[in-house]
């Protein structure tokens, strides 16, 4: 499937580049005995080249902190990367930095590198501490022996890193890479798994994403080409207005691929873009379509903005709307809470969008239903047509030529009951 013109074709599963190995186990952290530790490493004379973008809660997991700390000391060099989920490590006190960090060097022994060559991630209950003579063991267990360089090493990755979802997330792409001069691109891939169907809300829209290509590139265009992906895709989604303690994307370059370095601002750098933002949105679009409880994934796409900052506020402003995702999960196509979400949207700095309500237009699963006055349209044939997996909303502001897109989902009965629960 091509989401847009200018992005590549993705397929939805786990594919591991060259140059990584990957793996995950049960390690004892979950008491449902489920996998909870997975690791990717690099297996490149070199270490990867490294980026990676952390949730702007203010309080932020031991996790976060320290692979902030790691990718400054090493200059964005990473030899691997260790997810542990059933625990947060947030809100753990220096104990928690010490837990963390010891993990952090058992990782280093066992890969024979510098602790500010290791990554880590965690997710779970916020307030609990990792057991950290367990994840010692499954690290042993895990490194090297436990690690495979096929797409099931990188599907028991994935499967290590989920909590509440109920599907494992993955997404692949793969691109001829132009090379200097343009006359014999060569394929490189670009894969990621995720996870997060709980607390996602744009500000780093709990979730974990492992962005993985074999292409070389330096840290710095690696940070800039992760920075625009993230802002059109999981910054652009939300489950439940909640912003985590412990989002992380992390993207890492092994340069296994036999294809030129990409430099900033060419052709290479934009491709190499383009797919990542790519794998992004599909993950993106796959962690609001298993939000908890979801029934349906909605889509908001925004056209005719007066600029980009508007046309993602907008389709923000809609699909975190609590009254749009109830009518969804009702299939009641009262638009009047599309347009009043719209209408509340503001800008990062606060002010309210461009947007006139006489050159509004509204389209909901494919049917106009307002431009600047209400339109016509029979309400059980729109219902029928929102009784599907996906539900598409359509806002043009009629202010100018910018578009962008967000995703949600409904909200459900499940979701609470689910998350009244969710500490025992």
């Amino acid at each position: 499937m091509r989401p847009t013109p200018d992005l590549s074709p993705v397929e939805e599963r786990p594919v591991l580049p060259s140059g990584f190995v990957a793996g995950g186990m049960s390690a004892g952290i979950k008491a449902s005995g489920r996998s909870d530790l997975g690791i990717v490493a690099v297996t490149t004379a070199g270490p990867a080249s490294a980026a990676a973008t952390f949730t702007a809660n203010l309080v932020q997991a031991a996790p976060v902190r320290l692979s902030r700390e790691h990718l400054a000391a090493s200059g964005g060099a990473a030899r691997g990367v260790i997810v542990t989920s059933g625990c947060a490590n947030a809100a753990t006190g220096p104990a928690g930095d010490d837990d963390q960090a010891a993990i952090a060097g058992a990782l280093a022994t066992a890969l024979g590198c510098d602790p500010a060559e290791t990554l880590c991630a965690s997710t779970g209950l916020i307030g609990t501490r990792l057991p950290v003579d367990a994840v010692r063991s499954g690290i042993a267990a895990l490194v090297p022996g436990g690690l495979r360089a096929d797409d099931a090493g990188l599907e028991a990755f994935a499967t290590a890193m989920l909590t509440t979802d109920t599907r494992l997330k993955a997404a692949t792409t793969t691109i001829a890479l132009p090379s200097d001069d343009d006359v014999s691109p060569r394929p490189i891939r670009v894969s990621g798994v995720a996870k997060g169907v709980g607390m996602i809300h744009p500000r780093m829209a709990t979730m974990i994403a492992v962005i993985l290509t074999d292409a070389p590139a330096d840290p710095g265009l690696l940070a800039s080409l992760l920075r625009d992906a993230v802002a059109a895709t999981f910054e652009q989604t939300s489950v439940d207005g909640d912003t985590s303690t412990n989002d992380t994307v992390f993207l890492l370059a092994s340069g296994a691929a036999d294809v030129d370095r990409p430099r900033p601002g060419s052709g290479q750098a934009a491709a190499l873009g383009a797919a990542i933002t790519a794998v992004c949105r599909s993950l993106a679009r796959q962690q609001a379509a298993d939000g908890e409880g979801a029934t349906t994934l909605i889509t908001c796409r925004v056209t005719g903005a007066a600029d980009l900052l508007d046309a993602r506020a907008a389709a923000r402003a809609v699909v975190r709307s609590n009254l749009v995702k109830a009518a969804a999960h009702g299939r009641d196509p009262n638009w009047g809470r599309v347009a009043a979400a719209a209408g509340a949207a503001m800008r990062p700095d606060g002010t309210p969008i461009a947007l006139d309500p006489t050159t509004l237009a509204i389209g909901l699963a494919g049917t106009a239903v307002f431009s600047g006055v209400p339109l016509p349209f029979d309400a059980a044939t729109v219902k029928a047509a929102m009784d599907a997996p996906e539900l598409l909303v359509e806002v043009d502001l009629g202010r100018g030529q910018a578009a962008a897109e967000a995703f949600g989902c409904d909200l459900t009965e499940a979701y609470v009951r689910e998350n009244s629960a969710y500490s025992t």
